[in-house]
């Protein structure tokens, strides 16, 4: 609780019916400018700036005319809550129109969970009709002081005169359900994201709880409101990847794990998050500024070193993969309308011919191959462009994922030394680690209050960023050139035995998990080698994307096949697969391995290393990084990608029907039995 030294609002911070602009800046402003006067905060401007860039974020407006402008400010000394009663109303962004009972809740830049606890403590005040009504009843800036302060520093003991009321607010508490808030992401944002989210629904709802969850998914997200999250009594962060703006959290109990023990156990983690609620030692969300690494350790949620690392290197693929795909296809499509030889520079060039056409010619001045040849050119510099950001962006947000924001400048800067050293997929793993840990520590260096307000725009990007281009230029870069060199070279080596091995492992990782981390590891050396444009690295890729396209359309030949052994949902998504498959989208095998992952993930990896290893054999090719037989054109050896994809294809179905015939079938005809008696 706050200090009672030091009240978080006095009747100088309380402004009854008052006009006190035509806007929401210049309610704040005058809000900002009362706790001057009080002199809690040394800078009127500077906390209004900061209450404004957190409404830029989402609007403070509440339901019923209420509103709750928020922030951590380095010009702010101690908590404090600000009330203005508006006469007329302003508009803050409420669905239900403007509002007439403002609180400004101003906290020092350190006090992120104390800001957090004033804004539930009066969320919860504020869905209370009596007490809404009684702000708008007070006569006097004392009754406001009393009414704020009883909410937020609630006496440990009621006296006669107030039993009644007192008593009847833990009655109402106690009939309130609990209200858990969730984040759920996976790398890709495509399938895990929103089953994961779905599943935490449904056991919210057969245990009476309220929920709320936002989906951090591949089409962005909706952030729940500061209400919400303000009123939510836990948190959970079912995520493979760096939770984006974690600080909202700031303070919450939490319960953290991957995305797919919410798939698996929602009912168990939601049972969890209402126990953590309720104890005083359950761990919580730590602040802004390194809270991407504070469930590194035993205390961040039951996270531990291992799931954190897996975390963190996979935040920086999910951003990544966006450049890959929108790259990688560009060039593809380049490659259709111009052909191969676009990528190739000419005799006595450093530029290939796409580069040099598509900047030494135009609509009316077309190159000897016409307006086919210039639309290609175009594509494939546009493509080049993307797939230029691949390594900085993984560098980047792999930072980000430790560090926050201030981590994103030196993460790419690091990246982008990497590529000019050429150290490559492997040089911006590192880079992007080291930047990331360099910046956290330098967040942490205590300082003065009025530098504060620099670290994380100026400070911690410019000293992170110096200190990784010398670490890199001086000491890294060459070993590290020197290692991605090396495994260019065994790549460009692969052939026979070695080049069949090395396609049934990619074939297995990319079955074993269907969209999770395994296979997204796979999937990254694929498509990072396509930068090398070797022949080795477009095999790779080929073997890649024909075996995560198997699980999906196997699942849907062995449905069709033989539909007695699956469900109707499941026969429901077979039919689904077959595009999902087509599309190379290995989650649509999901809801079946996660109904049966004993007998479908076996069968699938069978058939990933098959069509692996016959990719490889046959020596298939692709240049495009998504797309399944959509990209047919970017892939050398048709033929022989297509007998690799239905070889797999086959025997995965043949393993899971024989699996599903005689595995354990007995057991569940006498569960059916049981079942229906």
């Amino acid at each position: 609780m706050t200090n009672p030294d030091q009240p978080v609002t006095t009747r100088d911070l309380v402004l009854l019916d008052v006009d006190a602009g035509a806007d929401k800046e210049a309610v704040i402003g005058r809000l900002a400018q009362a706790l001057a006067d009080a002199g809690r905060c040394t800078d009127r401007d500077g906390l209004r700036g900061a209450a404004m860039a957190r409404e830029a974020q989402s609007a403070t407006g509440l339901p019923g005319g209420i509103a709750i402008p928020h922030c951590r400010s380095p010009y702010v000394d101690v908590a404090s809550i600000g009330f203005a009663r508006l006469s007329p109303k302003v508009d803050f962004g409420a669905p239900d129109g403007p509002a007439d009972l403002v609180f400004l809740i101003a906290a020092p830049d350190s006090g992120g969970a104390e800001h957090m606890k004033l804004l539930s403590s009066l969320a919860r005040a504020l869905v209370r009709p009596d007490f809404v009504q009684a702000l708008r009843d007070a006569g006097s800036a004392d009754e406001v002081v009393g009414l704020v302060d009883g909410v937020v520093n609630p006496a440990p003991a009621a006296t006669p005169d107030a039993a009644a009321p007192a008593a009847a607010a833990p009655a109402a508490q106690a009939a309130k359900p609990k209200s858990i808030v969730a984040i759920t992401a996976c790398p890709t944002g495509i399938a895990h994201t929103y089953m994961a989210a779905d599943s935490l629904k449904l056991a919210a709802e057969r245990a009476g709880v309220d929920f709320t969850v936002e989906t951090q998914g591949s089409s962005g997200s909706t952030p729940m409101s500061a209400a919400t999250i303000a009123a939510a009594d836990a948190v959970i962060f079912a995520t493979d990847v760096g939770v984006k703006d974690r600080g909202r959290f700031a303070g919450k109990p939490v319960i953290a794990s991957g995305v797919k023990r919410a798939i698996n156990e929602p009912d168990k983690m939601i049972a969890e998050a209402v126990a953590a609620s309720d104890n005083p030692g359950a761990a919580r969300v730590e602040g802004a500024a390194g809270a991407a690494a504070a469930g590194a350790g035993s205390g961040g949620g039951d996270v531990g070193w291992g799931t954190r690392t897996r975390q963190i290197l996979l935040t920086g693929v999910s951003y990544m993969i966006p450049f890959v795909a929108a790259g990688g296809l560009l060039i593809a499509l380049g490659f259709l309308f111009a052909g191969y030889d676009i990528a190739n520079p000419p005799d006595g060039q450093t530029k290939s011919l796409g580069n040099i056409i598509a900047l030494g010619n135009s609509l009316t001045n077309l190159p000897s191959g016409g307006l086919t040849q210039y639309i290609g050119a175009v594509l494939f510099t546009l493509g080049g462009l993307a797939f230029s950001f691949l390594v900085p962006a993984l560098a980047g947000y792999i930072s980000f994922a430790i560090a926050d924001r201030p981590g994103i400048a030196p993460g790419f800067t690091a990246g982008a030394v990497a590529v000019f050293v050429g150290g490559g997929f492997i040089g911006g793993i590192v880079a992007g680690v080291m930047a990331g840990f360099t910046a956290l520590w330098i967040s942490k260096i205590d300082v003065p209050r009025w530098l504060r307000g620099l670290m994380p725009v100026v400070i911690i990007p410019l000293v992170a960023s110096l200190v990784m281009g010398l670490l890199m230029f001086l000491l890294l870069g060459r070993p590290l050139a020197w290692i991605n060199t090396s495994l260019t070279g065994w790549l460009n080596g692969l052939s026979g035995t070695s080049a069949v091995v090395l396609g049934i492992i990619l074939g297995l990782m990319m079955c074993f998990d269907l969209g999770g981390p395994v296979n997204k590891a796979a999937y990254a050396f694929a498509t990072a080698g396509l930068a090398a444009a070797t022949t080795a690295s477009f095999g790779i890729m080929a073997a890649v994307m024909a075996a995560g396209m198997v699980p999906p359309l196997a699942m849907a030949l062995a449905s069709a096949v033989r539909p007695g052994l699956f469900t109707e949902p499941e026969r429901e998504n077979g039919r689904a697969a077959w595009l999902l498959g087509a599309s190379f989208i290995s989650e649509g095998a999901i809801p079946f391995a996660a109904a049966d992952p004993l007998r479908v993930i076996p069968s699938m990896m069978a058939g990933g290393a098959v069509t692996g290893a016959l990719s490889m054999a046959l020596g298939v090719t692709c240049r495009a990084p998504h797309g399944g037989i959509f990209v047919l054109f970017a892939i050398d050896n048709k033929l022989g990608f297509l007998i690799s994809l239905v070889a797999g294809t086959l025997v995965a179905a043949v393993c899971v029907v024989a699996a599903k015939q005689f595995v354990g079938r007995k057991e569940e005809q006498e569960a059916l039995e049981l079942a229906a008696v």
